[in-house]
Order: C-alpha cells, then structure tokens, then sequence
C-alpha cells in the first residue's frame, strides 16, 4: 500500500527544497557569467599586460619610475578617472578617482608600481623587462611564442618583473574596469585608487604624503590589491599585515683588511664576532633570547580558532622550502606569524668565490628586518635589540668609530635603524569583510580563506591610522610566483581569476 502524503506537506517540502537549492542555483549562475567575462577580457589584455611589464619599474631610478607614471595617468583617464600626482620630496604618489551616480561610500583601493632590483644575469631571458611566455616541460620552463596567448592554459606563466609583485593585479584591475563598462556594471561606490611607486623602498613618502593629503585621500575603506592567494590558490582575503623595521649592524676588525699569515691569531676578525653577536640573539630553535621581545602578544581562544581555520598543509609548505623542521617561534605557521620576528636578511665582509683573498676583514655588516605586530612598540624592539648589543660588551654608536674609539674599546658596534611602516588589522565581521567575503563567495561559489594577518608588510598602516579606516588585503596572484627575486612569474590561470574577483567586486553593492 502507497503512503499517503497530503498536499499541504508535500508543497511544503518542495518549497523548502527550492529555498536551499535556489541560493546555490544563483550563486552558479552569476559565477557562470563572471567566468566568461573574466576569460573574454583576459585574453584582450594580454598586450596592455606585456607593455606595462615592458616599462622598467626600479624605484632607484626616478627617470623609469616617471614613464610609469605617465602610464597609470593615461590608463586611468582612458576609463573615466579623474587623476591628480601627490607631489612628494621623491616621486609622486598618484591619485586616480571617479565618482558614480548615487553613491554613498568611497572605497581607496592601494596599488604597487614599483618593482625590486634586478640582477639580469640570474634571470633566464634576454631581460626581465621583455615579458616571456612559458610552460612546464618537465622540470624546466619552455619559452613559447606570444602567438600562442589567445589559446593559453592556465598553468602557462608570464615571466617579467613585477608580473606578481605586482603590476599583475594592476592590469587585471584595469581590465576588470574595462568588462564592467562593457557589461553596464556601474558600482554603487566611488573609487580613488592611490598608487606608490616606491613600495619596495618601503614607501618612505608615504606617511607624510597621507597626511597632507588625508581630505584627498578620505574615504570608508581600504582594498589592497597585492600579494599571493593562500598555498591551496583558492580565493583569499587577508586582514592584517605585519610592519617591518631594519637594522644596519656593523662590526670592526682592523682598520684596513691585515694578512691572515701574518695576523691570523693576533687581529681580531670582525666576521667571528659579528656571527657570535648574532647567534647571541636567537635559540637552536630559532626563538629571539633577547628578554621581553614578544611580550603583549597573546593567542587566546577565539585567536586560535580563527588562525587554526586556515587549510595550511605544513607538510607541503616544508617540502616547498626544503625544510625539516620549523623555527619554534609557533606551534604551526599561523601562530608563528603573529608574533614579531628579528631575521637576518644579508651579511656581508671580506671577499668570496673567485674574489676570496687570504685576509682578516676590517669590518662585517648584517643587514636585519624585524616584523612588526600591533602588540608591540617598534621603537621599544629596537632599543631592546639595541640594548642587547651592548650588554654582549660592545660600545654602541651610530656612525663609524674614530681613531681614538678604535684604540679605546675592545668591541665597536654601528647600530642604525629605521622604521618603515606599523602592522595593521582589521576585524572579520567589519564593513568592509562582510562585503568582500560576500563578493568572493558570489564569484567563486564557495566562501574565501580567510587569513587574520600575513606575514609579509605592506605600507597600509598611513591609511589606517590617519584616515581611520579599515583595510582588507585581497590577494589574487600564486603563491610560487618568485617575488622579489629572478624568474618572477604569474600564472594565467591566477591573471584570469584575479579579473574575476575584481569584477565581483566592482559589482557587489555596498
């Protein structure tokens, strides 16, 4: 005998079942489109990509830095923006805006032009301002001819300076903009994208730049376009940042560099002291020794919900670095990256490989970043670093010793230092996070990783602090994209991906 079910119930089931399978329905749909879009003006981009990564973007040379400029000026005009050159003592900041029918908020959008030095011969290609088009054959990357870009495959990359890191997501942003006005997608916000073009000498024009402009510069939130996706490439918001100081620490042997026949046992070698110096700073296990360094900071419960939330394999991300074991600063990489870190990133002294002589050096020099965290003072972690030296026996100064220091103190150490630019983070459910999570999720159908603070710094914190708004970073780009060093790269399928999300947001109302 068949179970009778009554009309009522079963309309009611029905009912319910469209109410669940509605929401995903729309979400695929509007995916589906932002898919095609995304993949259509990909492929009409790829020549403004390749001319952008054409200009050379070194900050060290202002004369490159203003055809770069020029560029972002036209580009942006092209698409309706007003633009206006914050005028700095270096080169300009650069301010691009346009305002819409109706709105109500303005989002800032942060972009980097700027790229990092080059050592040409480390790259394989003629230049790293000739872009490359390459895929994987084997272990090893075959370049392909630019014919070949209109039937790309994702794991195709462009190999160019500053393709990542980050010229990528400005081209993408501005083809985003491109298929926005094409689809009639106006958003209901203005935007004003400020863009800094010397990022990679920690944006020292910045802060000041921020502060006499900060009516230019109002707006309700922050968007930074910059930075790599989480290791599992699925999209990612990240709300936080680290800051970053250095140190310049010098050590001194001899005056002039002595033979090490004749004064081997009898000079003291500045390398060996320095190394000590150094090592006198951090345990076995890699956790800073100097007392109070990590004090302030605390990952309570709901902290470690959150940092736990994120799909990190740490077995994969010490394979990639072909590593055994982590530093012991974190019980896994998350936590670790909540706290600052004191990292030495350059020794020098002496000479080496086909230069290497038989001397004792007159000096040694480490170069060391410390990344900084909301918890804790930047000018207090440098004293106590500062501090530290000299509790080793070292008379501390911040120049280079005269004769008469020389023959007075055993142990001479230059310590210099500089403060580049505070962490910054902001809450999940802000603003500025509800509205991005939904535009992600909108796009890609699923709900983006998110991330409470990078480890690496950008200069936001200027924004957060005088303009008093929060700042979400939205990365877009692979993570194994070599920034900042030879062979940098960015993927296509990430180039197309990354349009897709700027779209989504320049259509998710706010």
């Amino acid at each position: 005998m068949k179970a009778f079910i009554p009309f009522y119930f079963s309309s009611k089931i029905i009912l319910y079942l469209l109410l669940g399978i509605l929401p995903i329905v729309v979400l695929g749909q509007k995916a589906d489109k932002l898919e095609k879009l995304s993949q259509e003006y990909a492929k009409a981009s790829f020549p403004m990509l390749r001319e952008l990564l054409s200009i050379p973007n070194d900050a060290f040379y202002p004369e490159d830095i203003e055809k770069n400029v020029a560029w972002c000026e036209n580009a942006f005009e092209k698409r309706g923006f007003t633009t206006q050159r914050l005028n700095t003592e270096t080169v300009p900041l650069l301010l691009a805006e346009r305002k819409h029918p109706k709105a109500k908020q303005t989002v800032l959008i942060y972009l980097q032009i700027d790229g990092q030095p080059v050592d040409s011969t480390r790259w394989f290609q003629e230049s790293p301002y000739k872009p490359v088009l390459k895929k994987k054959s084997g272990q090893d990357w075959q370049e392909i001819s630019w014919e070949e870009i209109n039937n790309y495959e994702d794991d195709w990359r462009v190999f160019a300076r500053s393709t990542s890191d980050a010229k990528g997501p400005v081209a993408m942003f501005l083809t985003a903009l491109d298929a926005a006005a094409a689809e009639n997608i106006t958003p209901n916000y203005n935007i004003k994208v400020i863009m800094d073009f010397e990022e990679e000498l920690g944006s020292p024009q910045l802060p000041k730049a921020v502060k006499e402009n900060s009516e230019l510069l109002k707006a309700d939130m922050l968007i930074i376009f910059d930075g790599p996706r989480h290791i599992t490439n699925k999209p990612t918001l990240t709300f936080g940042a680290r800051g970053i100081a250095t140190i310049t620490l010098t050590t001194y042997g001899p005056v002039v560099p002595q033979h090490s026949g004749h004064f081997g046992n009898y000079a003291p070698n500045p390398a060996l002291r320095l190394s000590k110096l150094l090592a006198s700073m951090k345990d076995d296990e890699g956790r800073v020794t100097i007392s109070g360094f990590y004090d302030g900071v605390n990952i309570d419960a709901n902290t470690e919900k959150i940092l736990k939330a994120v799909p990190d394999d740490e077995s994969q991300i010490n394979k990639r670095l072909q590593i055994v074991e982590a530093d012991k600063v974190g019980s896994y990489y998350q936590e670790a990256i909540q706290y600052p870190s004191l990292n030495i990133r350059g020794m020098q002294s002496g000479w080496i490989d086909e230069k290497v002589r038989t001397i004792i050096p007159g000096w040694a020099r480490a170069e060391i970043d410390v990344r900084l965290v909301l918890e804790t003072d930047p000018e207090r972690l440098l004293q106590l670093v500062k501090d530290h030296i000299g509790e080793q026996g070292f008379y501390v100064i911040d120049r280079e010793p005269n004769k008469e220091e020389r023959l007075t103190y055993d142990k001479i150490a230059t310590f210099t230092s500089e403060i580049s630019y505070q962490s910054f983070r902001t809450d999940f459910d802000s603003e500025v996070g509800i509205w991005l999570r939904s535009a992600l999720k909108n796009a890609f159908g699923e709900e983006p990783i998110m991330i409470r603070m990078s480890g690496g710094s950008i200069p936001i914190s200027p924004f957060v602090t005088t303009l008093g708004i929060p700042a979400v970073t939205v990365p877009t780009v692979n993570r194994d994209n070599n920034q900042h060093s030879p062979n940098e790269n960015i993927r296509l399928g990430n180039y197309r991906e990354g349009i897709k999300t700027m779209l989504a947001i320049l259509k998710e109302k706010l």
